[in-house]
């Protein structure tokens, strides 16, 4: 009996949350996904597991208790005013509502993320994806925006250390916007750092402003090709990890800079991804006994995604 090298995690919860008709964060995104790893035959190679409902104290690892309060209060407003015949929706900023199944759905997202750092912790698996909606990374400590709620991998990354004792974890993130979420929460912990990509200037017109030191933010403008981004990271960001020498990896596995995808304009491809993925698979396996959790954060053309979800995790997972 040969141990999957790799874990998927998710929820049906995930798909209940959704945001109102025409929404580019969609509960669409997961079927796109969970098809295309069926008809690929990628999905007999991963051991699923189903994302329990994180904790309030662990949540509470990178959240403010009085947010994480009111996230739940607005919550259960939306299901009562909606059993009254109110409207299905309560709006949180321009682009981000919640409706009744939210609350959920967050709380299974962090589980996901929070299960998957056990999992490879115990050595279950050697990686993990987390197939999970809402996304993360624009969560600050006491503020959702941006289709984020609480910050999946920010919270994910304090559980490793607060509860399992690391000293050095990592996140990378290449989703197309800057993870102002994940920075707020983790600048100046020196026992993270964090290296991102994102296009600039851009949603949420942040990063650039003299990040702590701990942060090695790349902005970049539009139209910038997947060449460039590999010279990005072979120049900036494996030094800074390399001497950083992480114990665990976590990724926020944004896929909206493809080409097709235009939610953003930045160029990237399958193989774009495919390569980077191994970048930080080349890391794990030098510091890391091999340890990475990736979440979902954006990605918005189902094509795209699927194909982009699709090529990292064939390099998780060694397939």
């Amino acid at each position: 009996m040969t141990v999957s090298k790799t874990g998927l995690f998710t929820h049906r919860d995930c798909w209940k949350h959704e945001m109102g008709p025409g929404h580019p964060e969609c509960p669409a995104r997961l079927d796109a996904i969970e098809d295309r790893l069926l008809v690929t035959g990628v999905a007999d190679a991963l051991e699923r597991y189903e994302a329990p409902l994180a904790s309030l104290s662990d949540i509470e690892l990178a959240h403010d208790r009085m947010y994480v309060a009111s996230v739940r209060g607005m919550s259960d407003r939306v299901a009562e005013e909606q059993l009254a015949g109110g409207p299905p929706y309560q709006q949180i900023d321009t682009d981000t509502s919640m409706n009744a199944h939210t609350w959920n759905a967050a709380l299974r997202s962090a589980g996901a993320a929070i299960a998957a750092t056990d999992a490879v912790m115990a050595g279950e698996v050697e990686n993990a994806f987390c197939s999970v909606r809402p996304p993360g990374h624009h969560a600050t400590r006491d503020k959702a925006m941006g289709f984020c709620f609480f910050n999946n991998v920010a919270i994910a990354a304090k559980y490793v250390l607060d509860r399992h004792h690391l000293k050095r974890v990592a996140i990378v993130d290449f989703d197309v916007h800057h993870g102002n979420g994940t920075e707020d929460i983790l600048a100046g912990d020196d026992r993270t750092l964090m290296v991102s990509i994102f296009q600039h200037p851009f949603y949420p017109y942040s990063g650039d402003q003299n990040p702590a030191s701990n942060m090695v933010n790349v902005p970049v403008p539009a139209y910038t090709k997947g060449m460039d981004i590999r010279e990005i990271v072979e120049m900036m960001w494996m030094p800074r990890l390399e001497a950083f020498k992480p114990e665990m990896i976590f990724v926020s596995a944004g896929f909206d800079a493809h080409r097709e995808d235009d939610m953003g304009q930045l160029a990237l491809n399958e193989q774009d991804y495919a390569w980077m993925t191994q970048r930080i698979k080349d890391v794990a396996r030098r510091f890391s006994n091999n340890r990475i959790v990736s979440c979902l954060e954006g990605g918005y053309m189902m094509g795209a995604l699927s194909r982009s979800v699709e090529a990292h995790i064939r390099v998780l997972a060694d397939l």
